[in-house]
């Protein structure tokens, strides 16, 4: 069934409450309808056009790849010292190439004036281009850190096909996405190379990949779920995406199908081009007729970065034929990480943008992420703090993604050091490396705090430890 809401551009924007009405509540709810920013206040973008703006084409193509196009877009509003700080970073600390869409970078500082310290402190700008100066000099990353801190290319059964959970799969079809995350939890696999990083290749075509990954679904029936990914499914030529999926609903035993893709919200353009609006829906008929759940995940960090363009992306998914479009964010220290943020984020992602909160992931421990990353404490007492104002259906579940143990809702801890911060989870199934392992399902898995988090003992106490 067609599903409509009313365009979000038309709402008007609410009058604050008088002071004198107010609940007192710990969160005050006020409807912010979405905005498009205004692209041309940057001075590289003074020209654009609407029509050059919602071009999925022209978005690509303008692309920040590096200093020398930030510079150029963002002229004399910014310090030198902000590009020598993002120059040093770029040297020697990140874990993903730099590459920004224009509909992402819009969203940095929206309604404020352009400056140094605005951009600094923006919320979209601290996780897609970081800086030196964000990161801890003290633990810059956890010393259990690992490349793959999820181990799922270990759990390769063929070449970008990971099975880690019993019914569930995650197809990896490309490693390169329109945009990269600083936080990326794949950024051993994704994107290009970095000083800090050499990353790893897939080495198939991608026919005989995708050819690999439909073999083992189609000899393991007990699969029922895959998650399309990468990367970003938006990266994958429409002609070969559509073949795919068309692929996998020919197989019986596949249940549900969901598409991973960031560009719904950093390239909503090109879920908006006619080719793949109509291939889309072929593909969501083709799904209802067979009596499988299509859906789209996106991941989306902040309330800003929702405007009326993703909004009309995501309801131009449902309307041809997508089930349900769902938000996977991660929480991040100076992006996300306080009850008002994710309940302002949650209520444009349900209310505005059509989009339903699903999950909050606590950040992965990659290598120099630590400033990034929250304990579990934290994420326990914000799923506390977001609790009874959404509706229960769109309420999203914080989970801690703990290696060879997968998601798991944060206060499902079987033991809590504290001081140490160090947590201990069990599971109640094995992984594909595990079907020999008798003690996999009675074994404790450890998860790691940030240490700069600890108290001063824990913090000692890892001082001494950390080379263990």
């Amino acid at each position: 069934m067609t599903q409509t809401r009313p365009p979000v551009q038309t709402i008007p924007a609410p009058e604050p409450a008088p002071a004198t009405t107010l609940t007192g509540q710990p969160y005050e709810y006020r409807r912010n309808p979405l905005i498009e920013p205004d692209w041309t206040r940057f001075p590289g973008w003074r020209a654009v056009t609407r029509d050059q703006w919602e071009s999925a084409q022209w978005q690509r193509v303008n692309c920040v790849k590096n200093i020398k196009q930030l510079r150029a877009l963002l002229g004399d509003t910014i310090d030198e010292t902000f590009y020598a700080d993002l120059d040093a970073d770029q040297r020697a600390l990140a874990t993903m190439s730099m590459l920004v869409t224009p509909q992402m970078i819009n969203t940095m500082v929206p309604f404020a004036p352009l400056t140094t310290e605005a951009f600094l402190a923006d919320p979209i700008r601290r996780y897609m281009i970081p800086v030196a100066s964000d990161r801890r000099t003290d633990w810059p990353s956890h010393p259990y850190a690992t490349r793959d801190s999820l181990h799922e290319h270990d759990m390769w059964v063929a070449e970008g096909l990971t099975h880690r959970y019993p019914t569930k799969v995650l197809a990896e079809l490309l490693s390169t996405c329109p945009q990269y995350c600083g936080h990326c939890t794949r950024m051993d696999l994704v994107g290009n190379s970095t000083p800090a990083v050499d990353k790893l290749k897939l080495t198939l075509k991608p026919v005989d990949r995708y050819d690999a990954h439909i073999s083992y679904l189609k000899g393991h029936p007990g699969v029922r779920d895959v998650v399309v990914s990468g990367g970003d499914v938006a990266n994958v030529p429409w002609r070969n995406l559509e073949a795919y999926l068309m692929r996998l609903l020919e197989i019986e035993t596949i249940r549900d199908i969901r598409l991973a893709t960031k560009a719904l919200m950093g390239l909503p353009q090109h879920w908006l081009q006619p080719d793949v609006v109509e291939g889309l829906e072929r593909v969501g008929r083709t799904a209802a007729r067979r009596g499988v759940n299509l859906a789209i995940h996106t991941h989306v960090n902040h309330a800003q970065s929702l405007t009326p363009l993703v909004a009309k992306a995501a309801q131009t998914a449902l309307d041809v034929g997508v089930r349900d479009v769902r938000n996977q964010g991660v929480l991040m220290r100076g992006v996300n990480a306080t009850g008002t943020d994710l309940l302002d984020l949650c209520f444009a992602l349900q209310g505005e943008a059509g989009i339903l909160p699903y999950y909050f992931y606590m950040c992965d421990m990659i290598p120099n992420a630590e400033h990034w990353r929250v304990p579990v404490w934290h994420a326990q007492q914000l799923q506390h703090d977001i609790m009874g104002y959404l509706p229960g259906y769109a309420t999203p579940r914080i989970v801690c993604d703990v290696p060879f143990v997968g998601k798991r809702w944060v206060h499902m801890i079987t033991e809590y050091d504290r001081e140490r911060g160090i947590s201990y989870w069990t599971k109640n199934y094995r992984t594909s490396i595990e079907s020999a392992d008798l003690e996999a399902l009675s074994k404790r898995y450890a998860y790691y705090d940030p240490i700069d988090t600890l108290p001063e003992a824990g913090q000692r106490w890892w001082q001494t430890h950390r080379d263990d």
